[in-house]
């Protein structure tokens, strides 16, 4: 018998394997006055700021979110919609993006029908193909005050091959929407992914043709 009432001897326990956490970095886009830093404060925080400035550059706030028992890092880049606040950054956080979020005010029809111009500055900058991008129409609460049409607006997303939103980051009830928005380009990042890293080992040195996410049926935790 041990003395002293120690551990018994025998194998030390194997230490936990390090595991690094994924990082998916999702910009946001639009028109200045859209609600981009209000939705990145309702995604990471849960809370509405009481009192937003413009956004000058380039902001990123972050989240910790599981799918499917990973841990994933979704790193959101609030983007600044005025051409004075762009210019130095913009190269910097189209670099390297993984899901692109445009955003207009539902109440407000110059934004939305400028998302033609915040398309083209996307395509501009060599954004792939397979990178995931949806359409969020904000400031729904305000019922009385819409421009856009919801059938505007899905016709829209549709001739883009985009998935459509319509939230508001205001409305305390609409929350669970606005965590859809990211938790949805997340999981097809992690589909993507895993489907990516699949094709490498099964055949080596043999390329494929990788379907886009939307193609990739995801499991039913994922909110879409």
């Amino acid at each position: 018998m041990a003395a002293g009432g120690g551990r018994p001897p025998g194998p030390e326990p194997s230490p936990e394997p390090y595991v690094q956490t994924r990082i998916f970095k999702i910009i946001v886009i639009g028109d200045s006055n859209v609600g981009k830093t209000c939705l990145t404060f309702r995604f990471c925080g849960g809370t509405f700021p009481d009192k937003t400035e413009a956004t000058i550059g380039v902001d990123f706030r972050e989240k910790t979110v599981e799918i499917e028992g990973e841990r994933i890092k979704v790193q959101v880049w609030d983007t600044a919609g005025q051409e004075r606040f762009r210019k130095s950054m913009v190269e910097h956080y189209y670099r390297n993006v993984h899901a692109v979020v445009f955003v207009y005010d539902v109440t407000k029809m110059t934004s939305f029908t400028n998302l033609k111009m915040w398309i083209e500055e996307c395509n501009g900058h060599a954004v792939p193909p397979l990178v995931p991008r949806v359409l969020v129409g904000n400031k729904c609460d305000l019922k009385d005050l819409i421009q856009v049409p919801s059938s505007m607006a899905l016709k829209f997303a549709d001739a883009h091959n985009m998935l459509l939103f319509e939230t508001s980051a205001k409305d305390p009830q609409e929350s669970q929407n606005v965590d859809a928005i990211f938790m949805c380009l997340a999981c097809r990042l992690k589909a993507q992914r895993s489907l990516l890293c699949r094709d490498l080992e099964g055949r080596p040195g043999q390329p494929r043709r990788l379907e886009p996410a939307h193609n990739t049926p995801v499991k039913s935790s994922c909110p879409c």
